[in-house]
């Protein structure tokens, strides 16, 4: 249920506990920076699609950056979480690279439009949202490099770099597909997008270190 349809269903101002009070402002206000950008949302607009006063709203949010930045640690921990999931799903490579793919499509084409805020702000020239954004970026990073360097043996900083690629890839692409109108169907996107990224990973031996030493003992 949305937060229109919460507001639609309670009288204004209804008593909620102050954890569902919360969550139905955010989803409010998610309602609002999706559809118009944080600098034309206005927090009139947002307590109206919550069906509050102002004040109430005020006594969750002192202001509209903070509400807008609880929005982004929110959606930014949830790009995080998908990837982790992904990865720890199987422990086959190649099923690894279609799951981290399909995370980020998914993520793109939910219907709340909520990685707009993520990927798509124009608020990037605020620090306190780049950092979140870019903190975002590099913990997602940083799970795919732990798994590329454990199969390879690569240094810290090649498979950091190489999962960068691969994070960048599934959003770009996602986001591009997406951009298109869904021409092409999500799983075939998918399949798509993660044989590319597969075909460049595969190439980098596992564990080269180790057929190195059982060659010399040989």
């Amino acid at each position: 249920m949305t937060a229109i349809q919460e507001a639609q269903e309670r009288p204004r101002g209804a008593r909620l506990p102050r954890s569902a009070r919360r969550e139905q402002l955010l989803g409010a206000a998610q309602e609002v920076f999706v559809a118009h950008g944080y600098h034309a949302a206005a927090m009139d607009d947002i307590a109206d699609r919550a069906g509050v006063s102002k004040p109430v709203l005020y006594q969750h949010f002192p202001g509209k950056l903070e509400l807008y930045l609880a929005l982004l640690d929110k959606h930014c921990d949830a790009l995080v979480e998908a990837t982790r999931q992904a990865l720890s799903a199987t422990t086959d490579n190649k099923q690894r690279v279609a799951a981290t793919m399909e995370a980020y499509f998914n993520y793109v084409s939910s219907e709340s439009g909520a990685f707009r805020l993520v990927f798509e702000s124009d608020l990037t020239n605020e620090p306190a949202v780049r950092e979140r954004v870019e903190r975002a970026s590099d913990a997602s990073a940083t799970l795919v490099s732990k798994v590329i360097a454990e199969d390879t043996d690569l240094p810290e900083a090649e498979s950091k770099l190489l999962a960068a690629g691969v994070c960048g890839l599934a959003q770009i692409t996602a986001r591009y597909w997406l951009s298109q109108g869904l021409e092409i169907p999500r799983d075939e996107a998918v399949r798509l997008v993660a044989s590319l990224a597969w075909r460049g990973l595969k190439g980098f031996p596992m564990h080269p270190g180790e057929q190195t030493r059982e060659a010399s003992a040989g």
